[in-house]
């Protein structure tokens, strides 16, 4: 198991070095098992970044994706860089699922808040309730191409209060920007 991460977090700094992106990111015990939400969304290329940042921070990533990559030839790809199939088309409970996940397992489970790589009018807010509903922090990760940076802004225990925590969530990824800047919403809600 430890050659394994060793050979990720290995692969991980040198696509960083080879993009030449540098990682900013204070790992705790508590980031190690909570929601990270991730901000801004607006590329593919998101993909690697994240996932190699992932493999430096030496954190169990487990993220949802369309069921369609977790199978055939290039499901096991997917499947060892933490995916978990979903079918879209069925009526499936990600929220309850994914609470589930996190009462059961210590890992980190990440959300791009928007939902797409696409712009939205709004974050989508299941992460909170994840978080809340499961007991563990929401860690705030983010990708900034404008900067070449990938990294994490600290844990953030869900207060009940919406409102306020929603406008601190927005107020640290007021300035990251995406590979798309035209793609990304900072408003929450």
């Amino acid at each position: 198991m430890f050659y394994f991460a060793g050979m990720k977090a290995m692969l991980g700094r040198f696509f960083f070095k080879l993009m030449g992106w540098k990682l900013k990111a204070s790992i705790t015990e508590e980031m190690k098992h909570s929601v990270m939400v991730a901000a801004p969304h607006t590329s593919n290329w998101d993909f690697p970044f994240a996932l190699a940042a992932f493999w430096m921070m030496g954190l169990d990533l487990k993220y949802f994706i369309k069921d369609f990559y977790t199978k055939g030839l290039q499901g096991y790809f997917f499947r060892w860089t933490g995916a978990i199939g979903v079918n879209q088309k069925a009526k499936n409970n990600l929220t309850e699922y994914a609470i589930q996940q996190l009462k059961q397992h210590k890992m980190v489970i990440l959300v791009p808040a928007e939902g797409t790589r696409k712009r939205v009018e709004k974050w989508r807010t299941g992460f909170y309730t994840i978080a809340r509903e499961a007991g563990v922090p929401i860690s705030l990760g983010y990708l900034d191409f404008k900067r070449k940076e990938a990294g994490t802004m600290g844990v953030f225990w869900p207060s009940g209060d919406f409102e306020k925590d929603m406008e601190f969530i927005q107020e640290k990824y007021l300035d990251k920007e995406g590979k798309h800047p035209e793609n990304y919403n900072p408003q929450i809600y």
